[in-house]
């Protein structure tokens, strides 16, 4: 007897990487296979979950995401209520469970079906980790091999959090099964250095796939410099708990 595999959805694991708001009708099915095809040119695969037209895996190769659209109402009042926009409907992206090595491709590939569902539907996507808005004009069209980590990565700077230091972390890296990375610097020093060193180091954890552990040394060729991990800790800056490795530059 063959076990029929069920379809991976947004769950606590991997939870939705962007919220569509819209009105009218949902973008049908066929309309997004043609768009990203033409967008993308490479084949989109839908497989409607069975009895729930609004529910649907979506594959491209090796790559998966699951979507949902509409979400049911009972689902999304409070959602609805912190965020800023005035849409009736909400729709969901979340991409399935992947191996730290094809978690760029997997994030990739459900940012480019949030961004074709939302020309399509000429709403609004909001990313939940980086708490971005992104309208149809503010989508960068990308090739299908293209990534370029600020398209997922904010690096935010806090003044207020503490008296006489400047707490800077980056905001994206958990889309990849990662800890985000954190740098406290004196006040009256220029935010680009903090910047700098959490983007490189946003790009080298990305690249060896995980997050390094306290007192692990991470290079940074670019910079031409070598920093430690010096803490781990949890935090919400953004209402949501996130994993925080402090960053050691001297």
């Amino acid at each position: 007897m063959r076990i029929r595999k069920k379809s991976p959805k947004p769950s606590a694991k991997r939870p939705p990487l962007y919220f569509i708001g819209y009105r009218g009708t949902a973008p049908a099915t066929e309309e997004l296979k043609l768009l990203y095809e033409r967008e993308y040119g490479a084949p989109l695969a839908i497989r409607h979950e069975e009895g729930s037209t609004e529910s649907w895996q979506a594959t491209q190769g090796p790559w998966s995401a699951h979507v949902v659209m509409p979400l049911p109402s009972s689902h999304i009042a409070d959602v609805m209520k912190q965020l800023a926009w005035e849409h009736d409907l909400m729709g969901a992206v979340a991409p399935s469970v992947a191996s730290p090595r094809d978690m760029p491709d997997t994030v990739l590939f459900a940012a480019r079906l949030a961004r074709c569902l939302t020309l399509l539907s000429q709403g609004t996507a909001y990313d939940v980790i980086t708490q971005a808005y992104v309208n149809p004009s503010d989508w960068q069209p990308r090739t299908l091999m293209s990534f370029l980590l600020d398209d997922h990565v904010s690096i935010i700077h806090d003044d207020t959090s503490q008296p006489d230091r400047v707490w800077s972390y980056s905001l994206g890296l958990s889309k990849f099964g990662l800890d985000e990375v954190e740098i406290f610097m004196a006040k009256g020093l220029s935010d680009s250095t903090a910047k700098d060193v959490l983007i490189e180091s946003a790009g080298e954890l990305l690249r060896v796939g995980h997050s390094p552990k306290v007192g692990a040394a991470l290079d940074l060729p670019r910079l031409s410099r070598t920093i430690r991990i010096r803490n781990y800790r949890t935090a919400a800056p953004a209402g949501r708990m996130l994993g925080f490795r402090e960053l050691q530059t001297s």
